[in-house]
């Protein structure tokens, strides 16, 4: 079991030691050289290009160079990327043959290999990572250790201020005090609905029972959301931290951490930093010395997205079915096997620590009034920079889409945003100045959700997106209450109807008062917020599901039952490469003749289109 004192001497030791990754003006008589290993990356080969790297170094006897895998750096869109400290260079598109040139190049005869530099939205080439534009309003907190430590060494961690919070908070703080801080930072919860971090914690804290439990809520189920994954892959430990914080602040000695067992990464380097915190002593009895004790397992939850909601992951983890409570009694006062129970998402976890060690009114000077610190987002649609970003409250949605996000592929336009996932809603352009926080959102029809931050350009249909939505909430419904499990398949149907030509603009109607009272009905949190893509679009799209209601046209032709195939006859040249193409025999025409389209007989599969030369069919 490691001492106080031996956890700071790896601190000091093994800080001297890393400082390049964070100080560029270090020694360089020794290089980094980090490898992403997020999800993302590893799944373009980063682990090999990790081996050849330690590979080649070891053939070629390179002394002072170290080979270090880390998780996300926050551009996926330019992985596998490969930074080289101290001098901060940043290198995409990576793949495992680069290796060698790499190595020979950059680290032997010292110069830049210019063709893997990152390029920038402008395609200038960018020789540092501080440079692109995509990191310049970013503001890393949640993310702060993620791209820079090695997530499978408690070392490292250690040596970036790590189990530091934990040590302060038993030697020098009480709970009241513990609490009294978050809730003057202004700290509010990041898996969705935005309650005060603080004030949950005192609430639980005030009951009283012979035992309390803390947990971790990993189970990230939007669509395109990964902000907690890539936290738990990069960080294991700052979350591990924050439980242990908790723990002592309500009371408790028990912490279990919900994570979808589609995380793997994610799961084996949580499972690893357990094993570290225990073998150090961190984790388990008299922790540094003290009576507090503390220990945490890890639950898998098998991808259901109703465990998101936190009396259903409850279910879950004492193994039953995941399905929502009857509220109140909250978790708070009845939570694991009727215990009072504390539960925050992975991102309010990650900020723990460092309210603690840097202060509330560190934390509060960010932000705005009411949402205080910095919130992730996975930026991800169409959108240039596709990525993991972290950006204070009040951050415009404009400059999250074009200074950071790189704006939309292809010169096309903004048409909107879909934030909060299926609890969202959808922003449009003439919103795109509008602060992103909990209050802003919620004024214009959105949410914060947990993260996701969908773009969409002008070639999505909306009345589609909504159904895309509805389709993933019906097929995720637990099934408990009757308007979640009814309801929203009566509006999946209703908008089935508009995408397909055979609804009405009664059905619009319909499927709006459906939406209201789903919302004012339903048993829990996911099911009052499903309708919220659906009322959203209506709001601000209303004359897209017109447009398909009555005049049975859809203008991005997204609905393919409502696209009108023709042949111009001004263009066409009679050559029959799309009467030969043409999968159901629907053109008609003889040889060098114009041909036309058989309507009846056209299944719209777009095949035409692509096979002719002449531009001649729209």
């Amino acid at each position: 079991m490691k001492t106080i004192e031996e956890i700071k001497e790896i601190r000091k030791n093994k800080r001297e030691e890393l400082d390049l990754r964070v100080n560029t003006k270090a020694d360089t008589r020794e290089k980094h050289i980090l490898v992403c290993h997020g999800t993302g990356c590893t799944s373009s080969k980063s682990p090999r290009i990790l081996e050849n790297f330690k590979k080649i170094i070891k053939e070629k006897n390179i002394e002072n160079v170290r080979v270090i895998m880390t998780g996300c750096f926050g551009l996926c869109a330019k992985g596998p990327i490969v930074i080289i400290r101290p001098e901060d260079t940043f290198y995409s598109n990576v793949t495992p043959a680069d290796c060698e040139e790499i190595i020979q190049t950059h680290i032997i005869e010292g110069n830049r290999v210019e063709r893997l530099l990152c390029k920038d939205i402008d395609g200038s080439l960018v020789n540092r990572l501080d440079e692109l534009n995509f990191y310049k309003k970013q503001k890393r907190i949640a993310l702060k250790n993620c791209g820079v430590i090695n997530p499978e060494d408690i070392d490292e961690y250690i040596a970036f201020d790590g189990y530091k919070a934990i040590e302060k908070v038993l030697k020098e703080m009480t709970p009241d005090q513990v609490v009294d801080e978050l809730k003057k930072s202004g700290l509010r919860g990041r898996g969705g609905a935005g309650f005060p971090t603080g004030k949950k914690w005192e609430i639980t804290k005030g009951y009283e029972a012979d035992q309390k439990y803390v947990v971790c809520n990993a189970d990230e189920g939007d669509p395109g959301a990964f902000m907690d994954r890539s936290i738990l892959e990069g960080d294991p430990h700052s979350v591990l931290e924050s439980m242990m914080i908790a723990g002592y602040t309500i009371g408790a000695n028990k912490g279990y951490i919900y994570v979808r067992a589609e995380y793997p990464i994610a799961v084996k380097r949580l499972q690893k930093a357990i094993e570290q915190a225990r073998d150090y002593g961190i984790l388990g009895k008299n922790i540094f010395g003290t009576d507090f004790e503390f220990d945490i397992e890890i639950r898998l939850g098998a991808g259901a997205f109703v465990c998101g909601e936190e009396t259903a992951l409850l279910e879950s983890i004492e193994g039953k079915r995941g399905q929502p409570r009857i509220k109140p009694p909250f978790p708070a006062e009845s939570g694991l096997w009727g215990k009072p129970t504390l539960i925050n998402n992975v991102e309010t976890y990650a900020n723990i620590t460092r309210i603690i060690l840097n202060g509330s009114e560190w934390y509060s000077s960010i932000g705005t009034e009411n949402s205080k610190g910095t919130k992730v987002f996975a930026l991800g649609g169409n959108v240039n920079n596709i990525g993991l970003v972290e950006v204070p409250m009040g951050t415009t949605l404009r400059e999250i889409v074009f200074d950071i996000g790189g704006g939309i592929p292809n010169g096309r336009e903004f048409k909107a945003a879909q934030t909060g996932g299926p609890s969202g809603g959808c922003i449009p352009a003439e919103h795109l100045d509008t602060p992103i926080d909990y209050e802003s959102l919620k004024e214009i029809g959105s949410m914060m959700g947990s993260g996701g931050l969908i773009v969409m350009d002008n070639t999505k249909c909306m009345v589609s997106l909504a159904k895309f939505y509805l389709e993933f909430t019906v097929s995720e419904s637990c099934g408990k209450c009757t308007p979640c499990r009814i309801g929203t398949k009566r509006m999946l149907e209703i908008l089935e109807k508009l995408c397909s030509g055979q609804g009405t603009e009664n059905d619009i109607y319909r499927l709006e008062k459906l939406a209201v009272n789903i919302q004012k009905a339903s048993v829990c949190g996911l099911g009052q917020s499903a309708p919220n893509p659906v009322l959203s679009t209506l709001k601000y799209f209303r004359d897209e599901f017109k447009e398909h209601a009555i005049d049975k046209r859809c203008r991005t032709n997204e609905c393919k039952s409502l696209a009108k195939i023709q042949i111009d006859p001004e263009k066409c040249k009679g050559c029959g490469l799309c009467q030969k193409h043409c999968p159901v025999n629907a053109i008609e025409g003889e040889a060098r003749e114009k041909r036309v389209i058989n309507p009846d007989k056209c299944i719209k599969c777009g095949t035409c289109l692509t096979n002719c030369p002449f531009h001649a069919i729209n």
